[in-house]
């Protein structure tokens, strides 16, 4: 199978200025990238007039959780029957790459096996959804942010409750042999939750247990650290990825910056912003939403993630989305938060979204090269003027996955 598009402008995730060309695609895989005016040979190829478009990478949602479904509570996601909740994350992975995300690194399933069956069931064609790199649950601790028991009642929500260092050795390996490749660890707490998330809850002890089994069966591990020493516990025992961060005191940036070649971080901003702003409907007033210390906690956030791009630490996007008001689909809003709230350029926080985010997956994806994985999208209009535009689906003209079309705007397939 062979699509060649012509008459683009194409933005290829590294930084660089657009520039005209024509882009040809053989397999799952861009063959030729030809600049300017050079015609590219047709023949046996699908042609696309992309009509002055930008043609861009794909976008990588950076901390996804495809299996929360709308949830007010963290208890609700413990609700859902598992067979429901299956039908729902396969529905959620379709609604992400319909608004053009076309990969998803997970920062944790809401059951331990939903992430594993979607990824499985997407790899096989039979359902459409973006490339997902499965998660755990986040495992946690007695008390912790995903322990929602009490002695009196037994509440699932979206965590694995493991206390000591062989508990949490023994549930990072029963993640593993049940097919995720990513294990998550709550290391602090949550200002949602009794334990806030100035407290640092997961031992050093039990970290890097959860770290080494992890890298001894090849799987990566990421962490929910909003504390400062969460932080630091988090760079110290060898998590890969660093959600969160807001809290982080010098001394963490410091050794964030110093690991910047081999960890990622990220914001979830998403949440946090919605919260302040957009809950109200979903009974959380602007006072009720202060009283959690979400404004300052937005506030710590653009301090932290200033720094962090004057450090060069890579940094992804993906913002809490799959709760009732961070709902699925409305990813790329995370790209606007970064311009305006941390002050990357528009140029910058693409990058976050697509050639980072390739990246974080560990694939060939995330820029338009020669030689790369065919994830891209065509946008009606210039993303690097007005980055909102990602956020309508009806300027995403084109959304193609691994060499493969899962949207063409019917203006284009003439």
């Amino acid at each position: 199978m062979k699509t060649l598009i012509r008459n683009c402008v194409v933005w290829d995730g590294g930084g660089a200025a657009p520039f005209a060309a024509e882009v040809l695609v053989e397999g799952e895989r861009i063959t030729r990238v030809a600049k300017g005016a050079a015609a590219l040979p047709v023949e046996g190829a699908q042609v696309i007039d992309a009509q002055g478009m930008t043609l861009m990478p794909g976008l990588v949602e950076g901390h996804a959780h495809l299996s929360f479904c709308g949830a007010q509570r963290n208890t609700d996601l413990g609700d859902i029957p598992p067979e429901e909740h299956t039908i729902a994350t396969l529905h959620n992975a379709r609604t992400l790459l319909d608004a053009g995300f076309t990969s998803a690194y997970s920062a944790a399933s809401a059951k331990l096996r939903l992430d594993v069956v979607v990824r499985n069931e997407v790899d096989s064609g039979r359902s459409p959804g973006p490339r997902i790199r499965a998660a755990s649950p986040e495992i946690t601790v007695t008390g912790g942010l995903g322990d929602e028991n009490r002695l009196h009642m037994q509440r699932d929500s979206f965590g694995i409750v493991a206390d000591g260092p062989e508990a949490i050795a023994r549930a990072v390996r029963t993640c593993i042999r049940e097919g995720v490749d990513n294990i998550k660890l709550n290391i602090s707490g949550d200002d949602f939750v009794p334990a806030k998330g100035g407290m640092t809850v997961m031992r050093e002890e039990e970290v890097r247990i959860a770290c080494e089994v992890a890298h001894d069966f090849g799987r990566r591990v990421a962490s929910h650290s909003r504390a400062s020493n969460a932080v630091k516990r988090a760079v110290q025992c060898g998590v890969d990825v660093i959600y969160h961060c807001e809290m982080a005191d010098s001394e963490a940036l410091d050794l964030l910056e110093a690991a910047r070649d081999r960890i990622f971080v990220g914001p979830a901003i998403g949440l946090i912003h919605n919260t302040l702003y957009e809950a109200e409907a979903f009974g959380i007033t602007r006072a009720m939403a202060q009283d959690l210390g979400m404004e300052r906690c937005l506030e710590s956030s653009q301090r932290t993630y200033e720094q962090m791009r004057k450090r060069g630490i890579r940094v992804v996007i993906g913002g809490d989305y799959g709760f009732a008001w961070t709902p699925q689909g409305t990813n790329a809003r995370d790209i606007e938060h970064f311009v305006k709230l941390f002050g990357y350029s528009p140029s910058e926080a693409l990058q976050c979204a697509t050639r980072i985010g390739g990246e974080l997956m560990g694939l060939d994806t995330g820029l338009v090269q020669e030689g790369r994985l065919a994830d891209l999208l065509l946008v009606d209009g210039d993303p690097l003027r007005d980055v909102r535009l990602l956020q309508d689906k009806q300027r995403l003209c084109l959304i193609m996955k691994n060499g493969a079309l899962h949207k063409i705007a019917p203006a284009l397939s003439r």
